[in-house]
């Protein structure tokens, strides 16, 4: 008789050795290349993934006001007549290109490396539109190899098959989708202004509750005042907070960090993370910061405003994304010229500016 176990590991075993060996045909395709310059893009696995829709990569506002107007057929029509004209960048194009200059410097420390970021377009925009995104990625020379067109159709249920660590999208529902589905994402805002970001760092501020851990906290301070939730806080200060939908990121760029210290290249690294959180320090600060180091993770810098706003400060860190659970935060960091990019997790879902959301009221959003 077989063994149905001996059977699926043989299988598996097979699979994986046949990535290996497409992966090595694609590394000695782009090794041997004399006609680009392109960098090869890493094997999946080893990489960080970041997947962005066309509407965040590009501003597509034009484009989503003949679709919506005009409908689909004079939309594709209205691509393949501007083929040659490249897209205006997107809310998330500074952010691209500040993962692209992390690329460039671990490749001249660790030149064999694929543990590196691995851009993927995804969007469910039509193939026919492919040829105009693919134009406007060469017109900016990023590196963006891997591409995902649904043709109208959802894009969330190829993310894990991507591999993907990160999702960036201006559709507030896909988002939903994908954290649902246990994925990391966020629905991108553009500041109201433009502020100067850098072009050496990669600059990334995360929310606390809700966002890197769970919203067990916040639905202290929501259902019973922050009286209790600094007593809860300070009685559970040894016990982890559960983690948030966007550890996993915060633990994938602690990953690249620390291959420029191992490099001494600590006061030279080109990522650099904050903790942006509206929690007191003294009241209910050390379990954040006990929290995250059993988990081994670090930020450079902890900010703890206990309830103050968080625009102005982020408007002098200038991050290239700034994730937070809830929209007046988002609105906050907007108005002073923050990328935002709004998490839609918990129980901060129901609440606005503090008071709760009538039923009516949240379905009216």
């Amino acid at each position: 008789m077989s063994n149905p176990d001996g059977s699926e590991r043989a299988g598996q075993s097979n699979y994986d050795s046949s990535e290996e060996k497409d992966w090595a045909a694609v590394k000695a395709l782009f090794d041997n290349s004399k006609t680009t310059k392109k960098p090869r893009p890493p094997k999946p696995s080893n990489a960080v993934t970041i997947a962005v829709s066309s509407r965040t990569l590009f501003n597509m506002i034009k484009e989503r006001k003949v679709f919506e107007e005009e409908g689909l057929e004079r939309y594709v029509a209205h691509q393949l007549e501007l083929e040659d004209q490249p897209f205006p960048p997107g809310v998330s194009f500074p952010f691209v290109k500040a993962l692209m200059n992390v690329n460039a410097r671990l490749r001249d420390l660790y030149p064999d490396s694929e543990e590196l970021f691995d851009i993927v377009l995804m969007t469910n925009n039509h193939a026919q539109v492919g040829v105009r995104l693919i134009n406007s990625i060469n017109h900016y020379d990023l590196t963006i190899e891997r591409f995902c067109m649904t043709g109208g159709e959802s894009p969330i249920g190829y993310l894990k098959a991507y591999m993907t660590n990160l999702y960036l999208s201006k559709d507030s529902m896909k988002v939903q989708e994908a954290i649902e589905e246990g994925i990391a994402a966020a629905t991108m805002f553009t500041g109201d202004s433009e502020n100067e970001l850098s072009d050496t760092q990669l600059r990334v501020a995360f929310d606390g509750d809700a966002v890197l851990f769970s919203d067990e906290s916040e639905i202290i301070v929501k259902e019973h005042g922050l009286d209790t939730f600094f007593k809860h806080e300070k009685e559970f200060e040894n016990k982890p907070l559960a983690q948030g939908p966007l550890k996993c990121f915060l633990e994938a760029l602690g990953k690249l960090q620390r291959k420029f210290y191992a490099k001494n290249q600590r006061i030279n690294c080109p990522i650099r993370t904050y903790l942006v959180t509206a929690r007191s320090a003294a009241s209910a600060g050390a379990r954040v910061l006990k929290t995250l180091r059993s988990w081994g993770l670090e930020v450079d810098e902890a900010l703890f405003l206990a309830g103050a706003p968080k625009g102005p400060l982020l408007q002098k860190i200038k991050p290239h994304i700034f994730f937070d659970d809830q929209m007046f935060h988002i609105e906050g960091a907007q108005e002073l010229g923050t990328i935002a990019a709004h998490v839609p997790y918990g129980i901060g879902q129901k609440y606005h500016k503090g008071k709760r959301i009538e039923t009516s009221d949240a379905e009216k959003k």
